[in-house]
């Protein structure tokens, strides 16, 4: 009776032990696959973020060489304007 009792336990902790081994297997899988997923929306952020820049700093390089212009035109129009149009 002894040994019948300790070989159901034996067989009982093997199956828990190959048990718990699936569940750690499914756990690994599912925790692997949600990284990969928040490594994408992070790269597709970031991806975003750099083409923000990219326009913002486009545009303000535009505003700038506008800004330019206008201050040539400006000191241009002052020059005439005190040398009486000479």
């Amino acid at each position: 009776m002894k040994k019948i009792f300790l070989s159901l336990a034996a067989l009982a902790l093997v199956a828990s032990v190959y048990s718990c081994r699936e569940t750690t297997e499914v756990k690994v899988d599912e925790t692997a696959e949600s990284i990969e997923t928040e490594t994408e929306n992070a790269l597709d952020n970031t991806g975003d973020a750099i083409d923000d820049a990219v326009d913002a700093t486009g545009d303000a390089m535009e505003d700038a060489g506008d800004a330019i212009e206008d201050a040539a035109e400006d000191t241009k129009d002052a020059v005439e304007d005190a040398t009486d149009g000479q």
